[in-house]
């Protein structure tokens, strides 16, 4: 499920952004200005920004320039959304680092439609499509995990690590690197509480006896398997 900052200081916008968000499937988060957005940022990197630009004190184009000139936001996702309309507004916004520009008032599937077309280009992982291994699917639009028919119950936090290892099957991915895909650049997570969480998804998957799909390499982290053989316990 990709997470999906809303900048807009108007509420009743705000809202409707994330209402219907939420309905397509996202995690949400708001924030009314400029400085809110960047403690949420700073918290957890989020998968794609929507930006207004017009906000209390520093603008959204400041922004914009602030995070493409940061190493770590410097590939963050970013539509902006606005009332500001002409040409001159669209180039100042997309030479900002603006991936895309909406103008209000706009429609919620444009939206809707805009954010999964950057998410595609950005990071094709991060959308909501049925992904199958080994017999293992995982639907994060209906947020179930099946096999054979069989459903393994998880939490949200086991149900996006298994999504990531699913997206990135045979790739071993240290413990840092789970940190920060699966917890969104969290600072304030150990190491080993992805340790926590894998054991957590190993007795999950019991169930439908896909345990051994993710392996530990003594050393280096974890990764999911293919393997048939994996499938046997």
């Amino acid at each position: 499920m990709s997470r999906i900052l809303v900048v807009e200081d108007e509420s009743a916008i705000a809202e409707l952004i994330s209402i219907n968000l939420r309905h397509a499937g996202y995690e949400v988060t708001l924030a009314g200005n400029a400085e809110q957005a960047q403690l949420e940022v700073d918290r957890v990197l989020p998968d794609l920004v929507v930006l207004d630009w017009m906000l209390p004190g520093q603008t959204g184009l400041a922004l914009a320039r602030q995070w493409r000139g940061a190493t770590r936001t410097r590939e963050l996702p970013i539509i902006m959304l606005t009332a500001r309309a002409e040409e001159v507004d669209k180039v100042s916004g997309l030479d900002a680092g603006a991936d895309d520009y909406l103008t209000k008032p706009f429609s919620t599937n444009e939206l809707l439609a805009r954010i999964r077309a950057v998410l595609r280009r950005k990071a094709p992982e991060a959308l909501d499509s049925a992904v199958e291994v080994g017999g293992l699917v995982l639907d994060p639009g209906t947020r179930r995990v099946s096999r054979e028919g069989v459903e393994v119950k998880l939490g949200p936090t086991e149900f996006r690590l298994l999504h990531f290892f699913m997206t990135h099957p045979e790739r071993v991915h240290s413990r840092s690197q789970l940190l920060d895909r699966v917890w969104g650049d969290h600072v304030f997570i150990e190491e080993r509480t992805v340790d926590v969480h894998v054991k957590r998804l190993r007795e999950a998957l019991e169930k439908v006896s896909c345990q051994r799909m993710i392996e530990t390499v003594r050393g280096a982290g974890y990764r999911l398997t293919q393997q048939s053989s994996a499938l046997s316990a």
